[in-house]
């Protein structure tokens, strides 16, 4: 694709010293600035539409949310472009022949022809905006609610009160997109997966820059060896890439940022005063190698960007083999790293294979050069101004040859690199040692305290502890009967035998732990499900999500603990004795282990790391029958054989436990019959906590809350404007 006419890349005040040469004109005549491919103005402001959203939100008016919303984004799109489009369009019509005369101007007139081309693009420009430009002018702080696609997190709370699931998963997914580390939205989405009529293709981005697309496409096509594929993406992502390159240029010269200083106390003279503004536009267009490179949510830009089209470019060409191309591309990224060992030897390949005569006149091509001149003049001048006037630049390109920086800068910056990587490095050593103390006295703290704090109230009526630690001979041990009815305890089995897979939470293994017995399950998501689709009842899902919130709050009162205590996994189990394989049976239905590090009972050591699950903390099992033979639950050394305490199962019996090697525990074999029980795993690192739990909670809130006002947004005031937020 060709870039624009070179003399509009070049900057700002190159473009007018440029035209200062040519000999002024009689007549100054404004440039129209009115096209008919330019969108119209929208009726109201970006920020008054926001504006009007957000009321609309804190008053539950859902239809008015999306209208307003959609609006708003439509409206800044639309002065964005207009603005974008007035401004290329003045470049064009307001340059001139750039050609020197024959003979020197006379000072006086070359300064006159200077300010003629300046007065001639302002005359241009003074028309791009609409009659009342301040009220399409939106606030440092609301600019940044757009670039942060706040309007989606409101679009898809909205999307989903309005019952529209569809458009709820791609206004929460845009959002998200900016915003990988919103915990909230994640949960969301994960909610919107498992919605019916919610499909894989709905979670699209709707602001999805379209170079960033089609590289992508490109880049996978590339993988997949799919070479046609990759060149026709990889060149539509090289078009579209200097299309928004200039609209990302064009839309750098506005106004001038003070940053920080009193306008009023600005006492530039005029020379200087053209150089602060200009080589700060020049600075924002060399920051747009940046902004196209970068991802929404990634902290990092892509490295070299541009150049790599042609990286990958080359190596399509040749497997489609199209040699002529291969050696265009391959020169084309030379340009940029000359000294780049293994595309020189690619060039040299290709060269060899298609002939010295034919590749020889093959040259870069023709618009890339011209950006990389022009990029090179722009750094020079940025460069020159950084070291003379003090005016910051940060280079984005890795690639500027160290010629184009003053030789004090190049050795001011070496030095300023040298120190920032000696912080660094000291900086990461205390942070090493600091965290290496943390978890040493938060490990102390946590042993101390499971030995100092248990016995605390039950909460619950009816419940009552049977045995604590000193009658299981061990510490952070208690069994608790009467936790639930013997009518709750047939209504949990049943539901059990009517929901529950095969092997289910166990990668479908229908015999994880033994040969011996049949292993069934069901997590507490999964019967919700099952009982909003109707294929179980769902009191009895909801009477198994209550019964497992009764136990985490008998836990961490019992054990006295001070911080909140989270799922990390539930599951409603049952083990089946298979008949025929009891005969001679030594083993048992679970071997002795324990339940957040590695038991190796011959050295008498649990070491504690992956894949053990280290990050549980306690442990429960809550029984539903007893009417079967063995199964009885057991504590023992850490040898696996000296037996501490032994559990005999029954109705309503809990036992429960700290998760750590002061506890290795297993289950005797089932000889006979159905051994049923709700097995409870809990955390106090809230990162583990259980994703699918989270999911539950929502589920349960809209199955069973009496008003939607049980989802209350977060609020939040920016300063220009007050806002809200909803999350599911």
């Amino acid at each position: 694709m060709a870039l624009s006419p070179p003399l509009l890349l070049l900057p700002l005040l190159m473009v007018l010293l440029a035209r200062a040469a040519t000999p002024p004109e009689p007549v100054l005549v404004p440039v129209p600035t009115l096209a008919p491919g330019d969108p119209p103005l929208p009726a109201q402001s970006p920020d008054a539409l926001f504006a009007a959203g957000a009321e609309a939100y804190a008053r539950g008016d859902w239809p008015t949310v999306v209208l307003q919303m959609e609006r708003a984004l439509r409206a800044r799109a639309a002065v964005r472009s207009r603005l974008m489009r007035c401004r290329l369009r003045c470049a064009n019509a307001t340059a001139g022949p750039a050609e020197a005369t024959e003979s020197q101007p006379d000072p006086v007139l070359r300064d006159l022809g200077f300010f003629r081309a300046l007065l001639r693009r302002a005359a241009c420009l003074r028309d791009c905006g609409p009659a009342a430009p301040s009220r399409y002018r939106l606030s440092e702080e609301l600019d940044r609610e757009f670039s942060r696609r706040s309007p989606y997190n409101y679009l898809q709370v909205a999307y989903f009160k309005m019952n529209r699931p569809a458009q709820a998963a791609a206004a929460a997914h845009t959002f998200f997109v900016a915003n990988p580390g919103h915990q909230e939205m994640r949960q969301n989405l994960e909610y919107y997966q498992a919605m019916v009529g919610v499909h894989e293709d709905d979670f699209t981005d709707l602001e999805a820059k379209p170079h960033l697309s089609e590289f992508q496409l490109g880049v996978r096509f590339y993988t997949e060896e799919q070479p046609a594929a990759a060149i026709l993406h990889l060149e539509k992502a090289l078009e579209e890439y200097f299309v928004a390159d200039a609209e990302c240029r064009a839309l750098c010269e506005g106004p001038y940022d003070y940053e920080g200083y009193n306008y009023l106390e600005y006492n530039a003279d005029l020379f200087q005063a053209i150089t602060d503004h200009s080589m700060q536009v020049l600075s924002c267009k060399q920051g747009c190698v940046t902004e196209l490179a970068s991802q929404p949510g990634q902290e990092k830009p892509l490295e070299d960007f541009l150049p790599s089209h042609f990286n990958y470019l080359q190596f399509a060409y040749y497997n489609n083999g199209n040699y002529e191309k291969a050696i265009e591309c391959a020169k084309t990224y030379l340009l940029f790293f000359p000294h780049d060992e293994v595309m020189n030897q690619n060039l040299a390949y290709y060269t060899a294979v298609l002939g010295e005569n034919l590749a020889r006149p093959i040259q870069p091509r023709k618009e890339i050069q011209a950006y990389y001149q022009q990029s090179l003049m722009e750094k020079e001048l940025l460069f020159f101004s950084y070291d003379v006037f003090g005016i910051p630049f940060v280079d984005p390109d890795t690639w500027t040859p160290e010629e184009v920086i003053p030789k004090r800068l190049r050795e001011k910056q070496k030095v300023e690199r040298e120190t920032a990587a000696r912080i660094s490095e000291e900086i990461g050593n205390l942070m090493k040692e600091i965290e290496t103390l943390v978890e040493e006295k938060a490990k102390e703290s946590a042993d101390m305290s499971k030995f100092i704090r248990e016995g605390g109230p039950l909460v619950y009526e009816g419940a009552s502890v049977t045995m604590n630690s000193k009658a299981l001979n061990g510490s952070q041990r208690v069994v608790v009967d009467g936790v639930l009815s013997a009518e709750e305890c047939r209504e949990l089995q049943r539901l059990t035998n009517a929901a529950a897979s095969a092997g289910d939470g166990y990668r479908g293994k229908t015999s994880p732990h033994t040969p011996s017995e049949i292993f069934y399950g069901v997590t507490v998501l999964k019967a919700l499900k099952l009982g909003q689709e109707g294929k179980v009842p769902l009191h009895s899902a909801y009477l198994y999500y209550n019964v497992t919130e009764k136990v985490r709050h008998m836990i961490a009162s019992y054990f006295r603990l001070e911080v909140p205590l989270h799922f990390s996994y539930s599951h409603l189990v049952c083990r089946t004795a298979i008949d025929e394989k009891q005969e001679g049976r030594s083993d048992n239905s679970h071997e002795v282990h324990v339940d957040n590090c590695i038991l190796n009972a011959e050295a008498r050591l649990c070491v504690k790391e992956p894949p053990a699950y280290t990050f549980r903390d306690y442990s429960a099992i809550l029984y539903l029958n007893g009417d079967f033979e063995g199964g009885a639950f057991y504590f023992t050394e850490l040898d696996a054989k000296t037996e501490t305490a032994e559990v005999q199962p029954q109705c309503g019996r809990a036992v429960g436990f700290s998760s750590g090697s002061e506890n290795p525990h297993g289950v005797k074999a089932v000889t006979k019959g159905q051994r049923c029980a709700i097995a409870l795993w809990f955390t106090l690192d809230p990162r583990h906590s259980e994703r699918e739990r989270v999911q539950a909670d929502d589920l349960v809130k809209m199955l069973f809350s009496v008003e939607e006002g049980d989802l209350e947004p977060e609020k939040e005031s920016p300063a220009a404007i007050a806002v809200g937020k909803d999350e599911l």
